[in-house]
């Protein structure tokens, strides 16, 4: 268990199509939604779950999200990730994949990541669905109706 590496780290791994197989792997992660980001050098399209950004998330709104560490980092052009996310709704997937690039992005400047630290990017959302307790009613906090006669 010594030897394994930990994440986050820089991992280097021959893949002969994706510019020399030299990548920069991160996780990310929101209630339910986990991301894998590998951020390549060189300019290409974000790829999630091996489709193009704009055809796995179809508002705009969450297309900026996503480019939001990349521009906040005026890094467009220099990187370009492919992700892989499973788990939730759309929302909580696109905050776990820029929580992911934002990790990522961090390892390659103190710069960036001071950046991204200021903008927020960094620090994982903790809340989660509350679980639903015995003896309730249906809900989380929904307390059974008592009759009145």
């Amino acid at each position: 268990m010594a030897d394994e590496q930990v994440t986050n780290q820089v991992e280097t791994t021959k893949n002969p199509e994706k510019n020399n197989g030299e990548y920069i792997f991160a996780h990310g992660r929101r209630k339910e939604a986990s991301a894998r980001a590998k951020l390549y050098k060189g300019k290409g399209q974000i790829l999630v779950n091996k489709n193009p950004l704009q055809t796995y998330f179809l508002p705009a709104v969450f297309q900026a999200k996503i480019n939001k560490p990349f521009i906040l980092t005026k890094s467009q052009d220099a990187y370009y990730a492919v992700v892989t996310v499973l788990g939730s709704g759309k929302n909580s997937q696109v905050e776990a994949v820029v929580h992911a690039i934002s990790r990522a992005l961090s390892q390659v400047s103190p710069e960036f990541r001071t950046i991204l630290k200021k903008a927020g990017l960094l620090n994982r959302d903790p809340r989660v669905k509350e679980r639903r307790k015995y003896g309730l009613a249906q809900k989380a906090r929904k307390g059974k109706q008592s009759p009145k006669r």
